[in-house]
Protein backbone atom coordinates (compact mmCIF):
# COMPACT_ATOMS: atom_id res chain seq x y z
CA UNK A 1 0.00 0.00 0.00
CA UNK A 2 1.68 3.34 -1.04
CA UNK A 3 2.61 5.09 1.72
CA UNK A 4 0.34 8.50 0.76
CA UNK A 5 -2.44 5.82 1.38
CA UNK A 6 -1.32 4.73 4.52
CA UNK A 7 -1.14 7.96 6.12
CA UNK A 8 -4.66 9.19 4.75
CA UNK A 9 -6.15 6.56 6.27
CA UNK A 10 -4.31 7.32 9.82
CA UNK A 11 -5.47 10.99 9.77
CA UNK A 12 -9.03 10.28 9.18
CA UNK A 13 -8.53 7.96 12.33
CA UNK A 14 -6.58 10.21 14.19
CA UNK A 15 -9.77 12.96 13.32
CA UNK A 16 -12.61 10.66 14.36
CA UNK A 17 -10.96 9.74 17.21
CA UNK A 18 -9.98 12.97 18.51
CA UNK A 19 -13.27 13.82 19.22
CA UNK A 20 -12.53 11.18 22.61
CA UNK A 21 -9.10 12.81 22.87
CA UNK A 22 -7.45 9.63 22.35
CA UNK A 23 -7.00 10.76 18.39
CA UNK A 24 -4.21 13.32 18.95
CA UNK A 25 -1.24 10.91 19.14
CA UNK A 26 -2.15 9.33 15.37
CA UNK A 27 -3.26 12.77 13.94
CA UNK A 28 0.26 13.82 15.25
CA UNK A 29 2.02 10.93 13.15
CA UNK A 30 -0.01 11.25 10.48
CA UNK A 31 1.08 15.16 10.36
CA UNK A 32 4.68 14.36 10.35
CA UNK A 33 4.07 11.95 7.78
CA UNK A 34 2.49 14.49 5.85
CA UNK A 35 5.08 16.85 6.06
CA UNK A 36 7.69 14.96 5.00
CA UNK A 37 5.80 13.92 1.85
CA UNK A 38 5.02 17.30 1.50
CA UNK A 39 8.87 18.21 1.39
CA UNK A 40 10.30 15.44 -0.25
CA UNK A 41 7.30 15.39 -3.29
CA UNK A 42 9.01 17.35 -6.40
CA UNK A 43 5.07 18.22 -7.50
CA UNK A 44 2.96 18.93 -4.38
CA UNK A 45 -0.12 17.09 -4.80
CA UNK A 46 -3.26 17.70 -3.06
CA UNK A 47 -3.78 14.43 -1.45
CA UNK A 48 -0.48 15.30 0.56
CA UNK A 49 -1.85 18.57 1.53
CA UNK A 50 -5.38 16.76 2.22
CA UNK A 51 -3.24 14.33 5.10
CA UNK A 52 -1.86 17.87 6.49
CA UNK A 53 -5.22 19.23 6.82
CA UNK A 54 -7.26 16.74 8.34
CA UNK A 55 -3.81 15.39 10.70
CA UNK A 56 -3.56 19.54 11.93
CA UNK A 57 -7.85 19.26 13.26
CA UNK A 58 -7.25 16.29 14.42
CA UNK A 59 -4.10 17.66 16.31
CA UNK A 60 -6.07 21.00 17.24
CA UNK A 61 -9.26 19.73 18.61
CA UNK A 62 -8.56 18.18 21.43
CA UNK A 63 -6.17 21.07 22.43
CA UNK A 64 -9.35 22.90 22.18
CA UNK A 65 -11.55 20.85 24.68
CA UNK A 66 -8.64 20.88 26.57
CA UNK A 67 -8.28 24.79 26.94
CA UNK A 68 -12.13 25.20 27.38
CA UNK A 69 -11.59 22.72 30.40
CA UNK A 70 -8.77 23.95 31.74
CA UNK A 71 -7.85 27.22 30.05
CA UNK A 72 -3.81 27.62 30.34
CA UNK A 73 -3.47 25.97 33.76
CA UNK A 74 -2.65 21.96 34.13
CA UNK A 75 -5.83 19.85 35.53
CA UNK A 76 -4.85 20.14 39.13
CA UNK A 77 -6.30 17.35 41.87
CA UNK A 78 -10.48 17.13 41.46
CA UNK A 79 -12.01 16.94 45.05
CA UNK A 80 -13.95 14.08 43.81
CA UNK A 81 -11.20 11.78 42.75
CA UNK A 82 -12.62 11.94 39.04
CA UNK A 83 -9.30 11.91 36.05
CA UNK A 84 -9.05 15.17 33.79
CA UNK A 85 -9.66 13.06 30.79
CA UNK A 86 -13.16 12.41 32.10
CA UNK A 87 -13.58 15.77 33.28
CA UNK A 88 -12.69 17.33 29.44
CA UNK A 89 -15.38 15.01 27.74
CA UNK A 90 -17.78 16.15 30.47
CA UNK A 91 -17.37 19.62 30.57
CA UNK A 92 -17.23 19.97 26.31
CA UNK A 93 -20.27 17.55 25.56
CA UNK A 94 -22.31 18.73 28.76
CA UNK A 95 -22.40 22.30 27.14
CA UNK A 96 -23.64 20.29 23.63
CA UNK A 97 -26.36 18.92 25.99
CA UNK A 98 -25.00 15.26 25.95
CA UNK A 99 -23.98 13.91 29.57
CA UNK A 100 -22.70 10.89 28.81
CA UNK A 101 -19.37 11.31 29.76
CA UNK A 102 -20.49 12.84 32.62
CA UNK A 103 -17.95 11.56 35.96
CA UNK A 104 -20.40 12.17 38.63
CA UNK A 105 -23.50 10.19 37.39
CA UNK A 106 -24.25 7.19 35.17
CA UNK A 107 -26.67 7.43 33.04
CA UNK A 108 -29.08 5.65 35.52
CA UNK A 109 -28.15 7.50 38.42
CA UNK A 110 -29.52 10.66 36.08
CA UNK A 111 -32.83 9.23 35.49
CA UNK A 112 -33.31 8.84 39.14
CA UNK A 113 -32.22 11.79 39.93
CA UNK A 114 -34.51 13.37 37.53
CA UNK A 115 -36.87 11.40 38.89
CA UNK A 116 -36.36 12.50 42.23
CA UNK A 117 -36.45 15.92 41.55
CA UNK A 118 -39.42 15.96 40.31
CA UNK A 119 -40.61 14.15 43.27
CA UNK A 120 -39.07 16.41 45.75
CA UNK A 121 -38.36 20.10 44.30
CA UNK A 122 -36.69 21.73 48.26
CA UNK A 123 -33.99 19.15 48.14
CA UNK A 124 -31.30 21.07 47.70
CA UNK A 125 -28.68 17.99 46.66
CA UNK A 126 -30.78 17.23 44.17
CA UNK A 127 -31.36 20.58 42.15
CA UNK A 128 -28.21 22.69 40.72
CA UNK A 129 -30.44 25.94 40.94
CA UNK A 130 -32.89 27.33 42.77
CA UNK A 131 -34.87 30.21 42.21
CA UNK A 132 -36.09 33.76 43.95
CA UNK A 133 -38.72 36.38 42.86
CA UNK A 134 -39.71 39.76 43.99
CA UNK A 135 -43.15 41.12 43.37
CA UNK A 136 -44.05 44.36 43.27
CA UNK A 137 -44.47 45.79 46.88
CA UNK A 138 -47.51 44.96 49.02
CA UNK A 139 -49.68 47.32 51.34
CA UNK A 140 -49.91 44.94 54.59
CA UNK A 141 -50.86 47.51 57.54
CA UNK A 142 -54.48 46.81 56.96
CA UNK A 143 -53.68 42.86 57.10
CA UNK A 144 -51.10 42.47 59.99
CA UNK A 145 -51.14 44.55 63.35
CA UNK A 146 -49.15 47.64 64.06
CA UNK A 147 -46.91 45.45 65.91
CA UNK A 148 -46.07 42.69 63.69
CA UNK A 149 -44.29 44.60 61.09
CA UNK A 150 -41.58 43.26 61.75
CA UNK A 151 -42.34 40.04 60.90
CA UNK A 152 -42.38 40.69 57.54
CA UNK A 153 -39.16 38.34 55.63
CA UNK A 154 -36.18 39.71 55.75
CA UNK A 155 -35.28 39.73 51.87
CA UNK A 156 -38.58 42.62 51.86
CA UNK A 157 -35.62 44.99 53.47
CA UNK A 158 -33.07 44.87 49.99
CA UNK A 159 -36.45 46.15 47.82
CA UNK A 160 -36.49 49.48 49.05
CA UNK A 161 -38.49 52.66 47.75
CA UNK A 162 -38.24 56.11 47.62
CA UNK A 163 -41.34 56.76 50.00
CA UNK A 164 -39.47 54.84 52.81
CA UNK A 165 -36.52 57.31 52.90
CA UNK A 166 -37.06 59.84 55.77
CA UNK A 167 -37.75 63.29 54.17
CA UNK A 168 -35.35 64.90 55.84
CA UNK A 169 -32.84 62.53 53.96
CA UNK A 170 -33.90 63.80 50.27
CA UNK A 171 -33.78 67.48 51.00
CA UNK A 172 -29.53 67.47 51.36
CA UNK A 173 -28.97 69.43 48.17
CA UNK A 174 -26.81 68.25 45.61
CA UNK A 175 -26.59 67.35 42.35
CA UNK A 176 -30.17 65.73 41.48
CA UNK A 177 -32.19 65.49 45.47
CA UNK A 178 -33.79 62.42 44.50
CA UNK A 179 -32.68 60.00 41.84
CA UNK A 180 -34.88 58.21 39.33
CA UNK A 181 -35.20 54.33 40.51
CA UNK A 182 -37.59 51.69 41.19
CA UNK A 183 -36.83 49.44 43.65
CA UNK A 184 -40.23 47.65 43.69
CA UNK A 185 -39.66 46.69 40.12
CA UNK A 186 -40.61 42.74 39.67
CA UNK A 187 -38.40 40.25 38.87
CA UNK A 188 -37.85 36.29 39.18
CA UNK A 189 -34.39 34.37 38.17
CA UNK A 190 -32.75 31.22 38.93
CA UNK A 191 -29.46 31.12 41.19
CA UNK A 192 -27.27 28.46 41.73
CA UNK A 193 -26.92 26.36 44.54
CA UNK A 194 -23.98 27.86 47.34
CA UNK A 195 -24.96 31.62 45.91
CA UNK A 196 -26.48 33.84 48.07
CA UNK A 197 -28.47 36.66 47.01
CA UNK A 198 -27.58 39.52 49.28
CA UNK A 199 -29.03 42.88 47.85
CA UNK A 200 -30.94 43.78 44.37
CA UNK A 201 -31.95 47.12 43.04
CA UNK A 202 -33.39 48.63 40.08
CA UNK A 203 -32.33 52.16 38.53
CA UNK A 204 -32.65 54.03 35.47
CA UNK A 205 -31.35 57.11 33.96
CA UNK A 206 -32.13 59.55 30.55
CA UNK A 207 -30.43 55.87 28.46
CA UNK A 208 -30.48 52.91 30.47
CA UNK A 209 -32.37 50.84 32.57
CA UNK A 210 -30.51 48.64 35.06
CA UNK A 211 -30.74 45.60 37.50
CA UNK A 212 -28.46 45.27 39.50
CA UNK A 213 -27.94 42.15 41.93
CA UNK A 214 -25.35 42.11 45.13
CA UNK A 215 -23.97 38.39 45.62
CA UNK A 216 -21.99 36.14 47.41
CA UNK A 217 -20.23 33.14 46.90
CA UNK A 218 -20.77 30.35 49.56
CA UNK A 219 -19.66 27.37 47.51
CA UNK A 220 -16.45 26.71 48.99
CA UNK A 221 -14.37 26.71 46.13
CA UNK A 222 -13.53 29.99 43.25
CA UNK A 223 -16.21 30.21 40.53
CA UNK A 224 -16.51 31.99 37.54
CA UNK A 225 -20.29 33.32 37.06
CA UNK A 226 -22.19 34.28 34.34
CA UNK A 227 -25.95 35.79 33.74
CA UNK A 228 -28.35 36.84 31.59
CA UNK A 229 -31.07 39.37 32.43
CA UNK A 230 -34.28 39.41 30.21
CA UNK A 231 -36.56 42.34 30.19
CA UNK A 232 -40.01 41.42 29.58
CA UNK A 233 -43.26 43.71 28.94
CA UNK A 234 -46.80 43.24 30.47
CA UNK A 235 -47.73 39.88 28.62
CA UNK A 236 -44.15 38.43 29.74
CA UNK A 237 -42.39 38.77 26.12
CA UNK A 238 -38.85 39.70 25.82
CA UNK A 239 -37.97 43.40 25.24
CA UNK A 240 -33.86 42.86 25.81
CA UNK A 241 -31.04 40.74 26.81
CA UNK A 242 -27.99 42.25 28.91
CA UNK A 243 -25.29 39.30 29.78
CA UNK A 244 -22.65 39.89 31.75
CA UNK A 245 -19.90 37.76 33.62
CA UNK A 246 -17.83 37.46 36.16
CA UNK A 247 -14.03 35.58 35.38
CA UNK A 248 -13.56 34.60 38.95
CA UNK A 249 -15.21 35.25 42.69
CA UNK A 250 -13.06 33.57 45.68
CA UNK A 251 -14.94 31.88 48.17
CA UNK A 252 -17.10 34.30 50.60
CA UNK A 253 -16.56 37.31 48.42
CA UNK A 254 -19.21 39.55 47.44
CA UNK A 255 -19.91 40.52 43.87
CA UNK A 256 -22.00 42.37 41.44
CA UNK A 257 -23.73 41.92 38.20
CA UNK A 258 -25.29 45.33 36.47
CA UNK A 259 -27.61 44.82 33.58
CA UNK A 260 -27.90 47.02 31.13
CA UNK A 261 -31.25 47.66 28.93
CA UNK A 262 -30.87 50.11 26.41
CA UNK A 263 -34.21 52.32 26.70
CA UNK A 264 -34.57 52.31 22.65
CA UNK A 265 -34.93 48.76 22.97
CA UNK A 266 -37.59 49.24 25.70
CA UNK A 267 -39.43 51.43 23.00
CA UNK A 268 -38.26 54.52 25.82
CA UNK A 269 -40.17 52.60 28.49
CA UNK A 270 -39.67 50.71 31.89
CA UNK A 271 -39.97 47.06 31.53
CA UNK A 272 -42.94 45.16 33.24
CA UNK A 273 -40.67 42.82 34.97
CA UNK A 274 -37.01 41.69 34.35
CA UNK A 275 -35.71 38.06 34.75
CA UNK A 276 -32.13 36.78 35.57
CA UNK A 277 -30.39 33.42 34.85
CA UNK A 278 -26.97 32.95 36.79
CA UNK A 279 -24.94 30.12 36.07
CA UNK A 280 -20.99 29.09 37.19
CA UNK A 281 -18.22 26.75 36.26
CA UNK A 282 -14.47 26.75 36.54
CA UNK A 283 -12.49 29.76 35.99
CA UNK A 284 -10.31 30.42 33.59
CA UNK A 285 -7.88 32.71 35.51
CA UNK A 286 -6.22 32.63 38.99
CA UNK A 287 -7.88 34.49 41.60
CA UNK A 288 -5.70 37.61 42.75
CA UNK A 289 -7.65 39.31 45.35
CA UNK A 290 -5.68 38.16 48.48
CA UNK A 291 -2.50 40.33 46.71
CA UNK A 292 -4.67 43.64 45.68
CA UNK A 293 -6.19 45.99 48.04
CA UNK A 294 -8.76 48.24 47.08
CA UNK A 295 -9.89 51.73 48.30
CA UNK A 296 -12.54 54.31 47.91
CA UNK A 297 -12.65 57.90 48.46
CA UNK A 298 -15.28 60.50 48.25
CA UNK A 299 -14.70 64.02 46.99
CA UNK A 300 -17.96 66.30 46.15
CA UNK A 301 -19.89 64.17 43.77
CA UNK A 302 -16.84 61.65 42.72
CA UNK A 303 -15.87 58.73 44.01
CA UNK A 304 -11.99 58.10 43.69
CA UNK A 305 -11.20 54.49 43.63
CA UNK A 306 -7.28 53.29 44.22
CA UNK A 307 -6.06 49.81 43.29
CA UNK A 308 -2.68 48.50 44.73
CA UNK A 309 -1.27 45.30 43.07
CA UNK A 310 1.35 43.99 45.79
CA UNK A 311 1.86 41.11 43.68
CA UNK A 312 4.86 40.36 41.16
CA UNK A 313 2.22 39.78 38.27
CA UNK A 314 0.05 42.04 35.90
CA UNK A 315 -3.31 42.06 37.66
CA UNK A 316 -6.97 43.20 36.14
CA UNK A 317 -9.26 44.47 39.19
CA UNK A 318 -13.03 44.69 37.98
CA UNK A 319 -14.61 47.18 40.48
CA UNK A 320 -18.22 48.07 40.88
CA UNK A 321 -18.75 51.12 43.47
CA UNK A 322 -22.30 51.68 44.51
CA UNK A 323 -23.92 55.27 45.18
CA UNK A 324 -26.73 55.17 47.75
CA UNK A 325 -28.73 58.14 48.96
CA UNK A 326 -29.83 56.86 52.45
CA UNK A 327 -31.12 53.38 51.48
CA UNK A 328 -31.45 53.90 47.89
CA UNK A 329 -29.20 52.83 45.10
CA UNK A 330 -28.77 55.93 42.61
CA UNK A 331 -25.89 55.30 40.72
CA UNK A 332 -24.05 52.11 39.72
CA UNK A 333 -20.28 52.63 38.21
CA UNK A 334 -18.45 50.04 36.87
CA UNK A 335 -14.56 50.90 37.46
CA UNK A 336 -11.30 49.52 36.07
CA UNK A 337 -7.84 50.83 37.53
CA UNK A 338 -4.94 50.27 34.78
CA UNK A 339 -1.72 51.54 33.86
CA UNK A 340 -0.68 49.34 31.44
CA UNK A 341 -2.44 47.89 28.59
CA UNK A 342 -5.78 49.79 29.32
CA UNK A 343 -7.12 47.50 31.28
CA UNK A 344 -4.22 46.58 33.41
CA UNK A 345 -1.99 46.79 36.18
CA UNK A 346 1.72 46.39 36.43
CA UNK A 347 3.37 44.24 39.07
CA UNK A 348 3.91 46.53 42.41
CA UNK A 349 2.09 49.11 41.09
CA UNK A 350 -1.23 51.49 42.03
CA UNK A 351 -3.79 53.25 39.67
CA UNK A 352 -6.63 55.78 40.54
CA UNK A 353 -10.11 55.97 38.38
CA UNK A 354 -12.33 58.80 39.41
CA UNK A 355 -16.26 57.94 38.43
CA UNK A 356 -18.32 61.27 38.86
CA UNK A 357 -22.43 60.68 40.13
CA UNK A 358 -25.28 62.33 38.61
CA UNK A 359 -26.90 62.06 41.83
CA UNK A 360 -26.83 63.22 45.04
CA UNK A 361 -25.65 60.24 47.26
CA UNK A 362 -23.93 60.10 51.11
CA UNK A 363 -22.43 56.89 50.45
CA UNK A 364 -20.81 54.55 48.86
CA UNK A 365 -20.27 50.65 48.42
CA UNK A 366 -17.41 49.30 47.06
CA UNK A 367 -17.20 45.89 45.53
CA UNK A 368 -14.32 43.89 43.46
CA UNK A 369 -12.97 40.99 41.91
CA UNK A 370 -9.23 40.44 41.26
CA UNK A 371 -7.47 38.01 39.11
CA UNK A 372 -3.67 37.17 36.73
CA UNK A 373 -4.28 39.45 33.45
CA UNK A 374 -3.14 36.22 31.69
CA UNK A 375 -4.54 36.53 28.35
CA UNK A 376 -3.94 40.46 28.04
CA UNK A 377 -1.01 41.52 25.33
CA UNK A 378 1.75 43.60 26.75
Amino acid sequence: MHITVIALIIAILGLVTSFFLVGILPSIVSLVMGIVLFIREEEKSISVVRIIAISAAGVILPVIMYLNTFGFHLPGNDPEGVSSFQRILSENYSNFGIHIFDPKKSEAEESLALEEENTSSTSSDQEENYYVSHEAEVDVSEKEPEDKAEDVPDNRSIFESLDSIDPREKNKGGIISIAASDDNMPSYGGLPVGTMLIGQYFREDDHNCNPVLVLQNKTGEPVRYECRFIARDSEGEELAISDKTVEVVRDGALFVFEGRFDKRDLNGSMPDAYEFSITKRNPYENDMADLVSVYTAVEGNSALLTAQNRSDKKVKVDAYVLFFDGKELVDCMWMIPQNIDGVCLDPGSAATIQGDAYYRFDRVETFYTAYEAVGENG
